[in-house]
């Protein structure tokens, strides 16, 4: 996927925190959600953590009128390390380096990473990035859930 894909998903991301603060439930029927008003997330305002293996800032946790479980942000890995093992879980989720260099996990495949490359992952696909380079690498993320939908079971359950 090419950069190009970039406005697509912010504006995708966007319209589920700017919606009206009504959403459908699984049956149809609407419900008052707890809105997101339309507000620039800055560095500042970030929860930003420091770990052995580089930075977490935690731009947004939570729900917006399209979205549950939530969690958007940027993490900065050192040199050789990486935030976790490749990995899986019921979000969907987009990953995109802004600096640096590394290597992908998609399933069972390992490729190289590099600046403005995005990944997607769907629900319960195995997907990871570690840093190969010398220098930081770092990435911005968005993981969520959609409302009205079911959360994906684990296929492996």
């Amino acid at each position: 996927m090419t950069i190009r894909a970039v406005p697509a998903v912010l504006a995708l991301l966007g319209a589920a925190a700017c919606a009206p603060s009504e959403a459908p439930t699984d049956d149809n029927s609407v419900v008052e959600v707890s809105g997101q008003e339309t507000r620039v997330l800055t560095p500042e305002t970030a929860k930003t953590t420091n770990e052995e293996w580089g930075d977490f800032a935690e731009y947004f946790e939570g729900e917006t009128a399209g979205t549950t479980d939530l969690l958007s942000g940027t993490a900065t890995i050192k040199a050789g390390l990486e935030i976790h093992p490749p990995h899986r879980h019921a979000e969907e989720e987009f990953l995109m380096v802004i600096a640096g260099e590394g290597e992908w996990t998609v399933g069972e495949e390992t490729f190289a990473a590099a600046k403005g490359d995005m990944l997607y992952a769907a629900a319960w696909d195995l997907h990871g990035i570690k840093n190969t380079g010398e220098e930081p690498l770092t990435f911005v993320f968005w993981k969520w859930n959609s409302r009205g939908l079911p959360v994906p079971v684990d296929p492996e359950l």
